[in-house]
């Protein structure tokens, strides 16, 4: 994109801007979920915070993500919530639709049998494997969670 351009309706390969209380944050829209039930934008919430929006982020899209969720992406960038400030080629990592994981909390709080999804099927595995803990939590975050997760460095396999 050219500098100053603003495009409000996201395309796969956006590089998003967050604005949060420690600094800029960047996101890359990699997938969008229109199968019943629809999730919508999957973005990957990239490391770190910046005081002014970098010149170029090849490389910055390259990283390892902090972690991974479905967003309202479009509604947000309407809204001017966040901005889109760039489009780049999905590395090679993020380019496959990852598997989530979601699991019901008994009434000790802890889970006991989780799921895994696709993005076209559910199966149920018990209890989670070493892998399995790193897999995204399935779920749509608003923007003020989104936030609070991104601030505190909150992290996938922080719930186990």
């Amino acid at each position: 994109m050219t500098p100053g351009a603003i495009r409000k309706r996201p395309r796969i390969g956006d590089v998003i801007e967050i604005s949060t209380p420690m600094g800029l944050a960047y996101a890359h829209y990699t997938h969008r979920h229109d199968k019943p039930p629809k999730f919508g934008a999957l973005i990957r919430v990239l490391p770190g915070f910046h005081k002014v929006r970098p010149v170029t982020f090849a490389s910055l899209v390259q990283a390892s993500a902090q972690f991974i969720t479905f967003f309202p992406l479009g509604a947000a960038c309407s809204r001017g919530i966040v901005s889109i400030v760039a489009n780049e080629p999905l590395p090679e990592h993020a380019a496959v639709f990852p598997t989530f994981r979601s699991g019901a909390r008994g009434k000790d709080g802890l889970v006991k049998t989780w799921w895994l999804w696709d993005g076209k099927k559910q199966w149920r595995v018990g209890e989670l494997t070493q892998k399995m803990r790193a897999f995204p939590i399935r779920g749509v975050w608003n923007d003020t969670l989104l936030v609070e997760r991104i601030c505190s460095g909150w992290r996938a396999d922080d719930v186990c």
